[in-house]
């Protein structure tokens, strides 16, 4: 039998733990992965809903595979997987993300208002057919619909959709960008007041990297802040929401400031290079020319080189011939 290691939220695991000793139908219930495309990628990829009596949440699979072979020593036992599963919860509204999407007209316009279950019965079939022909990449329309029928999917629906009450009691749902976008500013918000920016060494490291944290650049700062949080939370965006997101904050200075420092990062690097560059021709000129010296050494004549050969012993200087007598 196949065993990995998995790190579980803890409601789920107290809940597994309480169905261990129930039905077997509530564990099916609880216990089965679904399908569903990644609100960034658009690939398909597997989820945990998980439903209590007091609600419902889904949990995203996540593997946190090591770049070299590892093992797991439990017990007296090796797991030869070092993989660790991680399951995290996952904020619905994000998966619904390309679920409305697959619904919405191409053009892009905002369409028409319909009900939650004409949208979701129709999104499902369509990307049920979308999906790739290989059974571990195909979405079904069933995990679309088991997802959907989740309490928090519905909670989620309103607050990405403009609405609209209809008697008696009907409800009518048109997917919204712009209440999109107002949704994840809110979730920014979130996460700079948590702190969870400032307590990240990766992050702060980032920012001091490009001089934000330098005396005087608080308002560059409090804008590198945002540009975090945004592209923490555009991790579960495609590309094109994340600029909507982006642009809906002004950081015109943050971005005048970025481009100035990368300019100065590529002057310098010229810089060096030019110099580097330099140095390199002047060292091959140098080596060039003792090389031509060398080869340009006029070469002695026949008789030249006859006469160091010849034997002088007992011959009287020419200095001889000069001196008086």
């Amino acid at each position: 039998m196949t065993v990995q290691i998995g790190v579980l939220p803890n409601d789920i695991i107290h809940t597994t733990h309480a169905e261990l000793e129930d039905n077997a139908s509530q564990r099916v219930k609880n216990g089965s992965f679904i399908r569903l495309p990644h609100p960034r990628t658009g690939l398909p990829s597997l989820f945990l809903p998980h439903q209590t009596e007091s609600g419902s949440t889904i949990a995203e699979l996540q593997a946190v595979e090591p770049v070299n072979p590892r093992s797991w020593f439990i017990e007296n036992e090796v797991v030869s997987d070092g993989k660790l599963l991680m399951i995290l919860p996952v904020d619905p509204a994000f998966l619904l993300i390309p679920i409305l999407r697959a619904f919405s007209p191409k053009d892009g316009s905002l369409g028409q208002f319909r009900t939650s279950d004409d949208i979701f019965e129709e999104a499902a079939s369509k990307l049920e057919q979308k999906s790739s022909k290989d059974p571990s990449e195909l979405i079904l329309s069933t995990d679309v619909a088991t997802f959907t029928s989740l309490d928090c999917c519905k909670d989620a629906l309103p607050r990405i959709c403009d609405v609209q009450e209809l008697p008696p009691d009907i409800a009518v749902y048109r997917f919204s960008p712009t209440k999109l976008v107002e949704y994840l500013r809110v979730k920014v918000q979130n996460l700079i007041k948590s702190g969870v920016i400032d307590s990240s060494r990766i992050l702060v490291r980032s920012l001091a990297k490009d001089g934000l944290m330098e005396d005087g650049n608080e308002k560059l700062l409090e804008d590198g802040r945002v540009k975090v949080a945004c592209d923490l939370v555009a991790q579960y965006l495609p590309s094109d929401l994340r600029t909507m997101l982006i642009a809906s904050y002004n950081l015109s200075e943050l971005d005048a400031y970025m481009t100035k420092l990368e300019d100065e990062k590529r002057l310098e690097a010229q810089a060096a290079s030019t110099s580097t560059k330099s140095r390199g021709k002047a060292v091959a000129k140098t080596a060039s020319t003792d090389k031509v010296d060398k080869r340009k050494a006029p070469k002695a004549s026949q008789g030249v080189e006859k006469l160091k050969k010849a034997n002088i012993n007992g011959m009287s200087k020419l200095s001889t011939f000069f001196t008086k007598k």
